[in-house]
C-alpha cells in the first residue's frame, strides 16, 4: 500500500518559518500531483498549495509570496517552506498525492495524516 507521512510541524512565533515534508512510500509506479491542505479548527479542509510532475504551482491566495511548495522526484517527497506566518496559519496541514500504484494498478488520491502547525506569541 502507499502511504504519505508528513513531519516538521510544530509552534511558531508570528513572523516565523516553518518547513513541512511529506515523503511517499509503497508500491508506486508514478507520483502525479502533489499538495498541501490545511484545515484550521471549525473550519473546512482547504487546497494550500499544489505541484504537478513537472514542477507548475498553484497557491491559495492567503498564502502567495509566503508559502513555497517544491518536490523531489527522487525521493517521491514534497515540500512547503513556509514564511511571515500569522496566527491565522494555524491549522493541520495535510499533504495529498495522486498515485498510481505498481500492483494493483490503480490511479488515486492519498491522505497524510497531518501535521500541526500553532502560530501563537
Amino acid at each position: 500500500q502507499v502511504q504519505l507521512v508528513e513531519s516538521g510541524g510544530g509552534l511558531v512565533h508570528p513572523g516565523g518559518s516553518l518547513r513541512l515534508s511529506c515523503a511517499a512510500s509503497g508500491r508506486i509506479f508514478r507520483i502525479n500531483d502533489m499538495g498541501w491542505y490545511r484545515q484550521a479548527p471549525g473550519k473546512q479542509r482547504a487546497l494550500v498549495a499544489s505541484i504537478t510532475s513537472v514542477g507548475s504551482t498553484n497557491y491559495a491566495n492567503s498564502v502567495k509570496g509566503r508559502f513555497t511548495i517544491s518536490r523531489d522526484n527522487a525521493q517521491k517527497t514534497v515540500y512547503l517552506e513556509m514564511n511571515s506566518l500569522s496566527p491565522e496559519d494555524t491549522a493541520v496541514y495535510y499533504c495529498n498525492a495522486n498515485i498510481r500504484t505498481i500492483t494493483p494498478d490503480y490511479t488515486g488520491n492519498y491522505w497524510g495524516k497531518g501535521t500541526l502547525v500553532t502560530v501563537s506569541s
